[in-house]
């Protein structure tokens, strides 16, 4: 198969929706498939060249002169490429691949990464929409697309081409007990209870730590919010890191306190890092937890609750190490390899049944 990825960029700097596009591009042309990536470009082009995975420049940056030079750019790659997929991770790529398909015979691929933006909708469009958890699936149902578009996909991180094993990596010094979280600093990532649970708690544990791993646009509300806490000597930000993996390998006890969060990476992350796990109880999350059998979940927006089982888990070393045992069991269907193997069925579904089509069309006389 020929199979062309669309993407705003391919920068390294934790932003999943890029990680899983790049981790099957390569997986891909490792399979021996002809995989190209259409993107403004980045620290990734790197490693994809090294799989042997061709890079056009496409700025698909939304300002109407740019989005007109954009279609004449992106119609030039499909003749140059000649895709038979052409598979898009962010809206305005699918609509790119939609309004500019023409005479083009490629089949369109979506995948709903962020179903909470209303412009997810328009993934729709695409001949198949990929959703990363059962509860996107639902909700893309809720919002109208048709059952037999939607095609469930669960994320998958974990035998990455983007990282090494996770016996390869030196753990951070951390002062412990250490609680960490690995979060785009967004208030939808729960920072702001995150830091509220643990100022419930600190007096009672003054040994503990929290590390909050993670840049963008909040940070500085955050970091406020901490130094107005009696704690704030005990509260670290430690910027985006490359290697959030050696922070994982330290931490006890590893927190996501999102909002939503449709299907997060990190969650298999700090399973195979062996941290007990404690997350909200919203989309994608119980899934990635096995219902609730990998990790504790509670409510989101609701730093009591949080507050709790933390306490919990400090108080009983031996409770803290039976979660950690747990978050490390069936591990298998985390891989980035059956998100492959389950995606390339995808494609070979479309193909099958594009071919179906043209050989059903009667010949001129």
């Amino acid at each position: 198969m020929r199979v062309l990825h669309i993407l705003n960029h391919i920068r390294e700097i934790g932003n999943g929706i890029v990680n899983v596009a790049v981790d099957l591009a390569c997986l891909q042309a490792k399979n021996g498939h002809h995989v190209a990536v259409a993107s403004a470009g980045g620290e990734y082009e790197k490693l994809l060249s090294s799989y042997d995975v061709k890079h056009f420049t496409l700025d698909q940056t939304r300002t109407p002169i740019n989005l007109i030079k954009a279609a004449g750019t992106y119609q030039a790659i499909i003749k140059e490429f000649q895709p038979d997929i052409v598979h898009a991770h962010m809206m305005t790529g699918v609509v790119l691949g939609r309004v500019l398909k023409a005479a083009s015979d490629y089949a369109l691929v979506a995948t709903v990464h962020n179903e909470f933006q209303r412009s997810a909708i328009l993934m729709g469009v695409a001949d198949r929409v990929i959703a990363v958890s059962k509860a996107v699936a639902q909700s893309m149902a809720r919002r109208g697309i048709p059952g037999h578009k939607l095609r469930v996909i669960s994320n998958g991180t974990l035998g990455s081409v983007r990282t090494r094993h996770i016996k390869e990596y030196q753990p951070v010094e951390l002062q412990r007990p250490a609680i960490a979280t690995v979060a785009g600093m967004y208030q939808r990532k729960g920072i702001s209870e995150l830091i509220d649970a643990f100022a419930q708690i600190a007096a009672d544990f003054p040994q503990i730590h929290l590390y909050l791993v993670g840049n963008g646009p909040d940070r500085e509300i955050f970091v406020d919010k901490a130094k107005n806490t009696p704690f704030s000597d005990r509260i670290h930000f430690e910027g985006f890191q490359p290697e959030p993996q050696r922070y994982l390998l330290a931490a006890d006890i590893f927190v996501l306190a999102s909002h939503r969060d449709p299907s997060p990476l990190v969650i298999p992350e700090a399973r195979e890092a062996g941290c007990a796990i404690v997350a909200t109880n919203v989309d994608g999350i119980p899934e990635a937890l096995d219902g609730g059998q990998a990790g504790i979940l509670v409510p989101p927006k609701d730093s009591q609750s949080l507050a709790k089982a933390l306490a919990e888990l400090l108080s009983n070393p031996h409770v803290l190490s039976q979660w950690q045992e747990q978050a490390q069991t069936n591990l298998e269907w985390l891989t980035v390899r059956r998100v492959n193997q389950e995606t390339l069925a995808v494609y070979s579904e479309l193909i099958t049944k594009n071919s179906a089509t043209y050989n059903e069309i009667p010949s001129k006389i």
